[in-house]
């Protein structure tokens, strides 16, 4: 089972993502991207869908033409998890 994160290990890694704020509602983080078109944006999301098939770990998001909101948690720890720090890490990383 995939553990969650809580404590010091929880501050340290919130602390390493730029952008991402704690969902409110539940134990999870979101960030919205835009990028110059729907196309940026469909192949933004074409790349992290990839990645996250082979971490078998996948993003709550939706597309509004160049918009592109993720939230992330793992739902088999109920919360925030290393996967999640992980697959955001990569995100920015295409983003940037």
């Amino acid at each position: 089972m995939v553990a969650r994160l809580e404590g010091d290990a929880r501050r340290q890694a919130l602390a390493g993502l730029k952008g991402w704020k704690v969902d409110a509602g539940r134990d999870a983080i979101a960030k919205e991207f835009r990028f110059a078109d729907f196309n940026q944006a469909f192949a933004f999301m074409t790349q992290v869908a990839l990645k996250a098939e082979r971490m078998d770990h996948h993003p709550e998001w939706s597309n509004v033409y160049n918009r592109v909101s993720v939230r992330l948690s793992t739902h088999d720890c109920g919360g925030l998890s290393q996967r999640d720090i992980d697959l955001a890490r990569f995100i920015d990383t295409l983003a940037s």
